[in-house]
């Protein structure tokens, strides 16, 4: 179904089919699991072919952000399988529990137990700031101090933290014309945050400063281009003031790519500090010629949409960034090997 249509350019433009990638890829920022796909999720693929379909794609690895805790994780290692070696999986933290007397006990043996099963990271989403509250009706902030237990645990056992703070700041602002993804939120109404009760997104961007800053010794995987692909610069600071953060490209190839001059000059600028991420899962794979593409060539103002489903972020084209070759092999798995601590 066509969710929306732009004008047809008439200009005329090279268009390179990047089925396959120069190097190696290691995906840093997948979903297999109940957040995206829902309750039922492992009766709607099988991994042996999903790993398959990756492999055809160039994948050698990939990271699956939705192992939650407890019997969820033990269901989602289970879908797993033997495909372990290929699929590495990061676990949850019930922020639930945060008011409760044994919550320190609790992250602590659970961490401890997911990284003995083979975790190798946390994930940290945010209805943690924009959804969740603790007993007193606040909403908790990742810089909380209650949460330090988590930071400290996850900087002794060498797992990662891969933390989604905050959404495009389109989300934060009123659905009207002026807004660039008005019919991304009217298609999704619940993504509009900036309610009066909820954090701006300012206040996001503060306690994410802050907690990175507090916890120098955990390494943090900024999701979705350090929360604010909209503002290279604002990013580019927070990487030159904190050595343990580094960022994905997860879902934002459409910001990246209507801003190449400053996107090449800043992933070259960076090429040690980004770990390439699609965010998609078992059921949809076009994310990944579309990175190729972006990443490897020089084409111009191309969609980043598939045909049949038109843009579903803004009304706009991209462009390729032709990286050289040094900071592909980077961006593709060479950071991730060393985040991950694989060969």
């Amino acid at each position: 179904m066509k969710q929306n249509k732009v004008p047809k350019p008439q200009c005329i433009v090279k268009k390179t089919e990047v089925l396959y990638p120069k190097f190696p890829v290691i995906d840093f920022h997948t979903h297999m699991g109940k957040l995206v796909l829902g309750d039922g999720y492992e009766r709607m693929y099988n991994t042996k072919e999903h790993v398959k379909r990756l492999k055809e794609l160039g994948i050698k690895h990939i990271v699956n952000l939705d192992g939650i805790w407890g019997d969820e994780l033990d269901k989602m290692l289970e879908k797993v399988g033997d495909e372990a070696s290929f699929i590495t999986t990061f676990c949850w933290i019930d922020v639930t529990k945060i008011d409760d007397d044994d919550f320190d006990a609790w992250v602590i043996d659970h961490l401890e137990t997911a990284y003995k099963k083979g975790c190798k990271g946390i994930k940290m989403w945010k209805v943690i700031s924009l959804n969740q509250k603790d007993a007193s009706g606040n909403y908790i902030r990742t810089d909380d101090p209650r949460l330090a237990v988590v930071y400290h645990t996850a900087a002794r056992l060498g797992m990662v933290i891969l933390i989604h703070i905050a959404d495009p700041t389109a989300f934060f602002e009123e659905i009207n014309e002026e807004n660039e993804r008005s019919i991304e939120l009217t298609m999704h109404p619940d993504w509009q945050f900036g309610k009066p009760d909820q954090y701006s997104f300012d206040e996001l961007m503060q306690m994410q400063d802050h907690m990175i800053e507090l916890y120098p010794n955990t390494t943090f995987v900024v999701a979705h281009f350090g929360s604010y692909a909209e503002n290279l610069t604002h990013v580019a600071k927070r990487l030159d003031r904190y050595p343990n953060m580094y960022i994905d490209i997860a879902a934002r190839v459409a910001e990246l790519g209507r801003v190449p001059y400053s996107a090449r000059e800043f992933f070259i600028t960076y090429q040690d500090r980004i770990v390439f991420g699609t965010d998609e899962t078992p059921l949809d794979y076009f994310q990944y010629p579309l990175s190729f593409r972006f990443l490897e060539t020089s084409d111009e103002y191309f969609p980043y949409w598939e045909d049949e489903t038109g843009p579903q972020q803004g009304n706009w084209y991209i462009y390729g960034l032709h990286l050289p070759d040094e900071v592909l092999e980077k961006i593709y798995y060479r950071n991730a090997c060393a985040l991950l601590g694989i060969e």
